[in-house]
């Protein structure tokens, strides 16, 4: 089915392996046959809550502008598939020709400056409330089984609560949602967008079927690897089919225990769904760390390090793809990250919130602007989303309008 075979047939494909692996943070990479990059400081998706009833704003052309560097990266927030998809206020869709035409200008925007923009596409699945769904109808997950209530959910008007209960999806019904995911494929590209990213992370719909503490289901959909990875590489396959290997990246964190997601060996899944995924030469494959998780939850200390050590051997040393890191990297230890060969691209969230000019802040090694957290998730089109500083010493995007860029392939770096 498309380019890179079907999950249901044997897996001969030859991936492309990663280009000039051995690398600086701030020089060029080849990400797959279509997108030069000048750098490997990637703009994370960073839900934000600030699209209106679903739809990008104004200011979201602002936002990712400003965080565009000629031949720099960025992944967009998380835009949902379909109605039933979303589990916070104010996030994006990618459902409507509404949306696609909102997105369609941030694309333009980002395209004006230079720069590469991939659309992430996301169903929650369990980890939402009835007051998101259609008819306020309960959210569709793998399981019955409801989130813990150690998590809770925000809110539309700021509070917070527990999560609703979810109804298991019917093996019928499955096959209607991997649509939605290939119609999303098709919208980002009418957008305009260069590729898109498959959220399969952080507890969310994909990760409710990968992870056995979750997926508890008998059918064709859950006990083996195998079979919890199938919903994972039908969303794939549909998205391939739609606009090919090298539009298509994939997010998956399978040690992370986001929102109760977690899997009796981690390892294991790791290694077999990675296995899978080499059928197919796809932009990136998109890794996150427990880092991701650790502020405000249980430090798992050296059981955690050792078990992220373990992971990163089993991806280097099986992926035939590119890879791209996330999870708490400071500049040092992206640096670190890339020059050793565990990845090719290192992604920020946090920094890149709070300091537009990120890259160029690296390259000339520039006090970082803190986060405010507390203005994550608003809905304010300014505070904490596009009123961040740049670097006083970058001469060549002194503010967000400028339409100059710093050209990393040309300057030297130590």
């Amino acid at each position: 089915m498309g380019k890179g075979g079907s999950f249901h047939e044997a897996r001969s494909a030859s991936p492309q392996v990663p280009e000039d692996n051995n690398s600086h943070l701030l020089s060029p990479f080849q990400m797959g046959p279509l997108f030069k990059l000048s750098h490997r400081v990637v703009l994370a998706p960073v839900t934000r809550c600030r699209a209106i009833n679903s739809i990008p704003q104004p200011s979201h052309v602002k936002f990712y502008s400003q965080r565009t560097t000629r031949g720099g990266l960025l992944i967009t927030e998380a835009n949902a598939v379909s109605p039933q998809a979303f589990g916070f206020p104010h996030s994006p869709g990618i459902f409507s020709e509404e949306q696609v035409k909102a997105w369609k200008k941030v694309v333009d925007a980002v395209h004006a400056k230079g720069g590469i923009i991939f659309c992430q596409l996301w169903h929650v699945g369990r980890a939402s409330h009835t007051v998101y769904q259609p008819n306020g109808e309960a959210p569709i997950s793998s399981t019955g089984k409801a989130i813990s209530e150690e998590w809770s959910i925000l809110m539309p008007g700021g509070s917070k609560a527990a999560y609703s209960s979810p109804r298991a999806l019917s093996m019928s019904e499955i096959a209607a949602v991997v649509e939605e995911f290939r119609k999303a494929a098709r919208n980002a590209m009418c957008a305009g967008f260069d590729g898109v990213e498959i959220h399969a992370a952080h507890g969310y719909l994909i990760d409710q079927f990968l992870k056995d503490g979750v997926n508890d289901r008998v059918d064709d959909y859950g006990g083996s690897l195998h079979k919890r990875c199938r919903f994972a590489m039908e969303v794939v396959e549909a998205v391939v089919g739609e606009i090919g290997a090298e539009r298509t990246a994939i997010r998956v964190s399978p040690i992370i225990d986001h929102m109760g997601t977690t899997d009796s060996d981690p390892l294991a899944l790791t290694s077999h769904l990675i296995g899978l995924l080499n059928s197919y030469p796809l932009a990136y494959l998109h890794l996150t760390e427990p880092r991701f998780t650790k502020e405000g939850l249980k430090d798992k200390g050296a059981e955690g390090e050792m078990t992220a050590a373990a992971m990163w051997k089993i991806v280097k040393e099986e992926y035939r793809g590119r890879v791209m890191r996330s999870g708490g990297y400071s500049r040092e230890t992206a640096m670190e990250a890339v020059s050793s060969g565990s990845a090719d691209m290192i992604s920020f969230g946090r920094l890149f919130i709070s300091n537009p000019d990120l890259p160029h802040r690296f390259a000339i090694e520039a006090k970082l602007t803190n986060y405010d957290r507390s203005t994550f998730y608003t809905h304010d089109q300014v505070v904490g989303y596009t009123d961040y500083p740049f670097c006083l010493h970058n001469s060549t995007s002194p503010n967000s309008e400028s339409d100059q860029h710093v050209d990393y392939r040309e300057e030297v770096y130590r």
